[in-house]
């Protein structure tokens, strides 16, 4: 069978075109389907649209509750059915802004807030300890440096997604790789609203484990990875956003060392 979209070989069965990501439920068992205009090539064609989001459903006079909507929607569908929702994504028309300010930074917002009460207000109970709370301008202080380093993380590991895409076979795209990123990042930005409870955080940490879940069926389709090669793949970006993580918890720590806790 051959896909509709670009006209590649599909599997036998398959929904989803492993060469364009795009969603083939009918495609065409037999035949492929029929070519561009006599003098064009078929990577000429225009890639589907899909509906309007973010700054772009802005543009159209889109009201707030129904982008709210659609950030809810999409949070739903890229945990609960990741399979069908890659391709939707993959098809979208979106720009780096909409990603950024649309999507990664409501998500953010809602954990930063969450554990910024959780830990200024809340606090942590130790024996012996008491409540150990941070003082409210050190949790201030860290509420945004997490806020914009989380900016940072989500640029970096998507310029390592995009610059390791030929080494397993894919294509690079910027985009695609922003894109793959920062859906992956769904669970653990989801999760973060439980550290309003700081002992509930070691839980919020094993959900955002998903996201490397995510990211595997993911990659095949945004970065256009082969599937046997979409482990390895995965496997040295998640290393290389380790590596990451660790040096921004170093810069956050020192930034904030300066910041005391109090003990009640």
């Amino acid at each position: 069978m051959f896909c509709a979209t670009c006209g590649q070989a599909m599997p036998e069965g398959a929904t989803v075109c492993g060469n364009c990501g795009a969603v083939n439920a009918g495609a065409n068992p037999g035949v492929p389907p029929a070519g561009p205009p006599p003098g064009q090539d078929a990577r000429d064609s225009p890639p589907p649209v899909a509906p309007a989001y973010g700054a772009a459903a802005l543009a159209t006079g889109t009201p707030a509750n129904t982008l709210i909507n659609r950030l809810v929607a999409r949070v739903k569908a890229i945990l609960l059915s990741p399979k069908t929702e890659w391709p939707v994504i993959a098809a979208e028309a979106t720009t780096p802004s909409d990603i950024y300010l649309r999507y990664v930074a409501p998500l953010v917002a809602i954990g930063v807030i969450a554990s910024f009460i959780g830990t200024t207000v809340v606090g942590v109970s130790l024996p012996m300890l008491g409540t150990i709370r941070i003082g409210v301008a050190a949790g201030l202080a860290g509420a945004i440096l997490h806020f914009a380093l989380t900016f940072v993380a989500v640029f970096v590991v998507a310029l390592i997604v995009d610059a390791l895409a030929p080494t397993f076979g894919g294509q690079k795209d910027s985009l695609r790789a922003l894109k793959v990123t920062a859906y992956s990042f769904t669970p653990a930005w989801a999760a973060a609203i439980l550290t309003i409870l700081p002992a509930l955080g070691v839980i919020a940490g094993l959900i955002g484990l998903y996201g490397l879940y995510l990211m595997y069926v993911g990659l095949p389709v945004l970065m256009r990875a082969p599937a046997d090669k979409a482990l390895g793949y995965t496997v040295v970006v998640v290393l290389c956003a380790i590596v990451l993580s660790i040096i921004v918890s170093v810069i956050s720590n020192v930034a904030l060392g300066g910041f005391g806790t109090q003990a009640l």
